[in-house]
């Protein structure tokens, strides 16, 4: 009995891992890349889920130093905490990298910037602070609102401009227009895109794409 439910528990996230697989290079094929790049850029994506660039930083509070009471006297030295501002290279950087390379390539510029900006804007609406975990949002309306939004404004070239659009209208929306906002959860490490390639910019730009 336990063999079954062993090989049940391997089975399924591996069947999983490839229906991820097979649907973001399906994606990144409909963005005019080979199979051969998009397995590049998926890599990409995966290994650079695991870095984080520091920006800046800031200090957040300083604990007075405190002494023990009698009878004896422990010096308890000031305490200064600090909080660290990143960019995911996986979840922000390679998806905008991409999304520029998908507008000098093949993506219309105003309608691309028409339809980032409605993602801009659902994406704001849409985001709350949750402390202790960061950004929420529903992680099927923004890439339903890229791909239709791509599909009214560039019928012709829905994919890249659904891809753009997902990938800075949500990253504008969720994270940069709320980082004031996540700065005073008092969080000591505040990264954008800080999932990897399992955050929501990351998976919202490739399934407007799919969408489209």
């Amino acid at each position: 009995m336990l063999w079954p439910l062993l090989f049940l528990f391997l089975f399924i996230p591996m069947l999983m891992a490839s229906l991820f697989l097979n649907l973001a290079i399906f994606s990144f094929a409909r963005l005019g890349l080979s199979l051969g790049g998009a397995m590049l850029l998926l890599s990409a994506s995966v290994i650079g889920g695991l870095i984080n660039i520091p920006v800046s930083r800031r200090r957040l509070y300083i604990e007075e130093p405190r002494f023990g009471s009698f009878p004896f006297f422990f010096y308890y030295p000031p305490q200064v905490s600090y909080q660290l501002l990143c960019i995911n290279v996986g979840g922000a950087v390679i998806p905008v990298l991409f999304s520029l390379h998908l507008l000098a390539t093949r993506a219309p510029l105003l309608p691309a910037l028409t339809a980032t900006l409605i993602v801009t804007v659902v994406a704001k609406l849409l985001a709350r602070i949750v402390p202790g975990v960061g950004i929420s949002i529903p992680t099927f309306i923004p890439p339903v609102v890229a791909a239709l939004a791509a599909i009214i404004v560039s019928p012709h070239n829905a994919a890249p401009v659904a891809y753009i659009a997902g990938a800075i209208g949500t990253l504008l929306g969720a994270d940069i227009l709320n980082l004031g906002a996540i700065r005073r959860l008092q969080s000591q490490v505040v990264s954008i895109g800080g999932a990897g390639v399992f955050d929501g910019i990351f998976l919202v730009a490739l399934a407007a794409a799919l969408l489209s």
